[in-house]
């Protein structure tokens, strides 16, 4: 079953689908069903999260900003326009060098 508040045949803007909170990093759903689907997240400059397993296969999409994402240990800088792919059960986590917006897209296998 489908999980989504966004209508089908509607066109949003997706960076403006979420703003940057000071108490945490924040995630919108914006669609999911058992294979997967799309979330936002939004972080501060200097918010991260810590090192977690890809519950899915990943495509980490940054919207705005800048972040440091890393992959087994190993630091990727992406920008506004840029992304990175991540597999399932890979250990990574992200830290915000800028306020940033990540759309992020799982495939489970």
């Amino acid at each position: 079953m489908l999980d989504t508040e966004v209508k089908f045949g509607e066109v949003h803007d997706l960076a403006s689908q979420i703003e940057n909170g000071t108490d945490r990093v924040h995630f919108k759903n914006i669609f999911s069903n058992g294979n997967g689907g799309v979330s936002l997240l939004a972080f501060k400059a200097g918010q991260k999260l810590d090192e977690h397993l890809a519950p899915a296969e990943l495509m980490v999409y940054l919207l705005e900003g800048e972040i440091e994402f890393s992959v087994t240990g190993h630091p990727h800088t992406l920008h506004s326009g840029e992304f990175l792919l991540v597999g399932q059960n890979v250990l990574h986590s992200v830290v915000a060098k800028t306020d940033a917006k990540v759309m992020l897209v799982k495939v489970k296998a």
